[in-house]
Order: structure tokens, then C-alpha cells, then sequence
């Protein structure tokens, strides 16, 4: 075995968490929405189709085309809808899949047919509850006194929801209830999390029964997915299932040997004496005499039922550890959290395990966790310690700061370094580049980390606490083109932008930035919408030359939906133009990329609707 690896002098790398690893190989179910394989009976309501469009303005309003790859349910007065049901039972899984909503629908996703995740028209609602988007609906008893038949729902962390018309992205991790070979129930089921367009809503949530409405009264180990459909019209596609019920590796006859002392190197044993040796159930660290600098060997045996590829990742805090199985070295000899693969078919392998602590300051742990093919990571050891990776996090309150200036880093994009981010209480937000004078980002949900940039030394930056929209690498909000024709510029060259600063107008989150381009001067008004729908932003742009355009939009696709309504990319956000806009927009193609520009004028104003 090589020797363990020198030891970083910066121990803040050293942690105590694990680095979770999602296998789908082998267990994943892939539904195309190409037809109706896979589900049972399909009432006349559901339809499959090429795309779903909902009316933001009109309850009810859901219009489809012919196609596929989109599964909708257009219910009717006559058909009001029933529920679709999968052929499949699943028991401990992963579901993803995007859905869009009309106005004031209602619908859900029942884990096995029993445990309900709402989805629900919730745009705008600064408190949800339960049964809003994204809740775990409550439980029902008609015994219980009148006010109280409703109980153990769970509301939403935060409202990460889009409006109707928009595709949402749903995420549930899922643990399903396990029964004695008696069938007695012997855990309950499990939400493990749950993630609304890229917010985490919900973990570690315990189900004790079934929600209300569910398909049966007794619970089981498989059940369907089951997708309500008489409350409304909603769609849904890319819905992905992936399951959980492989039977799980056992680490036995874990045997330890202790050596006091630093050892920065692996030893020859066998020249060696341990002061401690052993039995233990479970792998841990809890030994006595493991307290400041050791090493210790486990031995054991690692019994798998199945053939596939394995994953350990394996966690030894104030030190280095490795991990041998068979006649393999999964992982090296290194320190902190590490991680290795290994091919196995069924059968049983002995395991060495070795720890060595070199930092005294440091509660010793060790932890082990291993997944494959339908099987999510669990953990071989009693994980034992704790599992912060780094300070508290410090968040900003938009009632107290609505206003912060920090750096601000765009996905796939550059770190702006003159961001102004602001927030509201209406839980609508968004970030300012000033370098620019132009928006980069707006989010729905709760305010700022500024973790990052005011614990110890700090880098600058905050980060978005909700469901983000970002609208693309920096560029300028208006410039001068020749033709029609002409790309839209890339950096501030011969534009003489100037940015001239910005004050607040009133509440704390209305503002007024002002910028010099192209010899126009510009107020730009931006103010966050009191119904919590969106914001209204307002140009005034004085001496425009001709042939000056505000680019508001720049996306793969943009779709005219009439009376100034644009729905941007793959229907992400909504721009709704205001009456004082008497220019014609122009959509337009640049580079496989399409542009919403309007001519500039004095006034004018529009609505971002997310």
C-alpha cells in the first residue's frame, strides 16, 4: 500500500461530510410522453401532445397542439378528469419531471398512489402553506373536532413557484414505508427532499400515514405513481423515475486494532503491537484511546447481493484514511473525504479500513458510505459526527437590507463585480449590473447568502437564496445599430456608456439607476410588483439617436402571444409590454440566437412576469 499522502497545512479543508453520488444505472425509468405505454387507462382528458400553452390572465385556460413529448390534461365541464395512474410500483425512489400549470389548476403527484406533493397555481403567494406548490398535503380525519380534521401537512420552505403558462421543475427524493415479514409496519415512509426549481423545499420530512385523498387506507411497500387530474389543467413532461429497491451491501465482522500515535505513513504491522484490539458491530470510531493521534485497521467482510459498480466515499476527519475491498484498493491512502469505484458481482469480500488522526484538536469519526445500481447511498458506520462543512450561514434580510452591493457570480457566465442586489418583502428580487446598466438576474423566494462575502476575510460575492431566472452574460440594455441586421454589441466599445449612479424612489426596493449610452441619456425605474407577480421597469431615455433599440430579451426562443405578451426561452418568464409602448417590437434572429428589441423613445415600460 503506498504511503499516505503529505498532509495539507490548511485544515480547513478537512471535513466531516460526505460527498453524495446519485447512481441511475440500471434503474431508471424514462417516460417520452411518445404515447400512453406505461400508464393505466388514461381517462378522456389526457392528452399527449407537442406543446402546452396556458393563458397567464384566464382560470382554466390550457391550450395544447398536436405533437409529442408533452403529457397535458385539459379537463371539461362535461369530463372534469380522473386520476393517471403508472403499471409500475415503486418503492424507494427518485422522481423528476417539469410541469406547467393554468391559471388557478390544481393537481398532484401521489408516491405510491398514497403520499401526496401538491402542485398548485401559487404565483405570487409570499406565505405558502401545505397545500400550496410544492407542499406535502395534510393527513384527514373526519373524527377529529371541526377545524382540526386536517393535520401533519407541510408547507413549503420557501415559494420557489413560477406563474401559469411557465415549465416548473419538480425533484423528490422518496423513502418508502418497510413492513416485518408479518407485514407490520416497521418505518414509516420518508421524504427525504424535495426540490421546487432548483430550491430545496423540504428534508427529512417523516410521513406517518397517508395523505388525504390517497388510493387506499393501509399502506405498502410498492404502490404507483399516481397523478391527480380532476382538479384542473396541467402538463407535464420529462418525467424521469428512478428506483431504490436493490438489497444493500452489509459490512460484518468488523474487527479493529489501535496504534497511538502520528502516523503519517502506512506501517508495516507486522512489526507493530496494538495497544487496543476488538470487535465491533458497526464501523466507528468510538473506541477508547481514539481521542488525539492514532491509526486505527478495521477488518471485516462486505457482503453484496448483486453484480454492478459500487461507489465509497469515506470520511476521516483530522487525518487520512484508505479503503481496500477484496484484493482491490478502492481508495488510496489521502485525507479528508474521499472516494472510489469498484466492480463487484455478488458475494462476500474482505475490507481493511484504515484511519490515522494526526490533528488532536479535531473530534475523531469515521464514516463510510457506499451506493450502486438501485441503491442509494447509505452508510456502513454509526456516523457519529457532525456534518457542517463551514459557518453558519449569514442571510440577509430584505425588510432590514433591501438594498446590497456585492459581487455577483452568473452561472456558466463572468463574476460581476458592481452587482447591486435588491430585495423585497413580497420575496421578489433581483440583481443590477452596473457596469452594464442593464438586469442580470431575477429570483423568486427568500433574499441573499452574503456567507461568502462576510465570514472571516471574505471573497465579495452574496448568492441568490431562491428560484433564479438569469437572463444571460452581461450586455448593454440599449445600443445604436446601422441596420436591423446588425449583431447586438458584446463589450461597452463606442458606446461612451457612463454609469452615473442610483438613488431610492420609495419602499427600499424601488429604484432609479441612471447610465449615459450612446450620447442618451437614461433613467432606469426598477419596482418590484406589490402582488409579488413580477417587477415593472420603466425607461426614460432622453436625445436617443435614431435607430437606437432596447434589447429587453435575448433567449433560444421567444413566442409573440398577442397584446404585447411575449413568453421568453423554453417559456421561462413573461414580458408584457405597457400601453405607453406605441413602437412595434421586433423579434429577430442573431446567431441562433433570437432578440426582443424595441425602438427607443422617451417613455416607455414593461412587466418581468415569473
Amino acid at each position: 500500500m503506498d504511503q499516505f499522502k503529505a498532509f495539507k497545512s490548511n485544515f480547513g479543508w478537512l471535513t466531516t461530510v460526505l460527498f453524495i453520488f446519485n447512481l441511475q444505472a440500471h434503474a431508471q425509468t424514462v417516460f417520452s410522453f411518445d404515447n400512453f405505454d406505461g400508464f393505466e387507462n388514461p381517462g378522456k382528458t389526457w392528452n399527449i401532445v407537442g406543446e402546452a400553452r396556458a393563458d397567464i390572465h384566464e382560470t382554466g385556460q390550457l391550450r395544447i397542439s398536436k405533437g409529442s413529448g408533452i403529457l397535458a390534461n385539459v379537463p371539461t365541464q362535461k369530463n372534469k378528469g380522473e386520476d393517471l395512474y403508472t403499471k409500475a410500483s415503486y418503492g424507494d425512489m427518485d422522481l423528476e419531471l417539469d410541469f406547467l400549470m393554468a391559471k388557478g389548476a390544481n393537481s398532484g403527484i401521489y408516491l405510491q398512489g398514497m403520499y401526496e406533493i401538491q402542485l398548485l397555481d401559487s404565483w405570487g403567494k409570499a406565505t405558502p402553506g401545505s397545500g400550496d406548490n410544492g407542499g406535502i398535503y395534510e393527513r384527514w380525519d373526519d373524527s377529529r373536532p371541526k377545524g382540526q380534521q386536517g393535520y401533519q401537512g407541510y408547507a413549503p420552505r420557501q415559494n420557489a413557484s413560477k406563474a401559469p403558462g411557465l415549465w416548473q421543475n419538480l425533484k423528490v427524493s422518496f423513502q418508502a414505508p418497510k413492513f416485518d415479514v408479518n407485514n407490520n409496519k416497521v418505518e414509516n415512509a420518508k421524504i427525504i427532499s424535495v426540490v421546487l426549481n432548483g430550491v430545496t423545499i423540504h428534508e427529512e420530512v417523516e410521513l406517518f400515514g397517508p395523505t388525504r385523498g390517497a388510493m387506499a387506507t393501509e399502506e405498502m411497500a410498492r404502490g404507483p405513481v399516481r397523478i391527480q387530474g380532476d382538479h384542473g389543467a396541467v402538463a407535464f413532461r420529462n418525467l424521469k423515475i428512478t428506483s431504490y429497491d436493490n438489497p444493500k451491501p452489509v459490512l460484518s465482522d468488523i474487527a479493529f486494532d489501535l496504534y497511538k500515535g502520528r502516523f503519517e505513513k502506512v506501517p508495516d504491522f507486522s512489526q507493530l503491537t496494538a495497544d487496543r484490539s476488538g470487535q465491533i458491530d458497526r464501523l466507528t470510531a468510538n473506541i477508547r484511546g481514539a481521542d488525539e493521534q492514532f491509526l486505527i485497521r478495521y477488518k471485516g467482510n462486505l457482503e453484496v447481493e448483486i453484480d454492478g459498480k459500487f461507489r465509497f466515499n469515506l470520511s476521516v476527519p483530522g487525518g487520512a484514511g484508505s479503503l481496500a475491498v477484496g484484493d482491490e484498493q478502492v481508495i488510496a491512502a489521502s485525507m479528508g473525504n474521499l472516494s472510489g469505484e469498484h466492480q463487484l458481482t455478488a458475494g462476500k469480500y474482505p475490507v481493511e479500513i484504515l484511519y490515522a488522526k494526526v490533528q488532536d484538536w479535531i473530534q475523531p469519526g469515521i464514516a463510510l458510505e457506499v451506493s450502486g445500481p438501485g441503491i442509494r447511498p447509505f452508510q456502513l458506520s454509526d456516523g457519529a459526527f457532525s456534518s457542517s462543512t463551514g459557518p453558519d450561514p449569514i442571510l440577509v434580510d430584505p425588510n432590514e437590507r433591501p438594498v446590497l452591493r456585492s459581487f455577483m457570480d452568473i452561472p456558466d457566465g463572468p463574476r460581476i463585480t458592481h452587482a447591486v442586489s435588491v430585495g423585497s418583502p413580497e420575496k421578489v428580487h433581483y440583481t443590477y449590473d452596473m457596469d452594464w446598466g442593464n438586469l442580470v438576474q431575477v429570483w423568486r423566494g427568500d433574499y441573499l447568502n452574503a456567507t461568502p462575502m462576510w465570514n472571516s476575510r471574505g471573497d465579495g460575492s452574496s448568492r441568490p437564496l431562491g428560484s433564479v431566472t438569469n437572463f444571460g452574460n452581461p450586455a448593454l440594455s440599449l445600443a445604436h445599430l446601422q441596420t436591423i441586421e446588425q449583431p447586438w454589441p458584446t463589450d461597452t466599445l463606442g458606446s461612451n456608456y457612463k454609469v452615473r449612479g442610483y438613488k431610492i424612489l420609495s419602499n427600499g426596493h424601488h429604484l432609479q439607476f441612471t447610465f449615459e449610452s450612446y450620447g442618451a441619456n437614461v433613467s432606469d425605474e426598477l419596482e418590484i410588483l406589490a402582488d409579488g407577480q413580477g417587477i415593472k421597469r420603466v425607461l426614460t431615455i432622453e436625445n436617443a439617436k435614431a435607430n437606437t433599440f432596447v434589447r429587453l430579451a435575448q433567449d433560444g426562443q421567444i413566442k409573440d402571444l398577442g397584446e404585447g405578451l411575449f413568453v421568453i426561452g423554453d417559456q421561462s418568464y413573461y414580458i408584457q409590454l405597457g400601453e405607453t409602448n406605441q413602437a412595434k417590437p421586433e423579434i429577430r434572429s442573431i446567431d441562433g440566437r433570437m432578440e426582443l428589441l424595441v425602438p427607443a423613445r422617451e417613455n416607455m415600460e414593461y412587466l418581468l412576469l415569473f
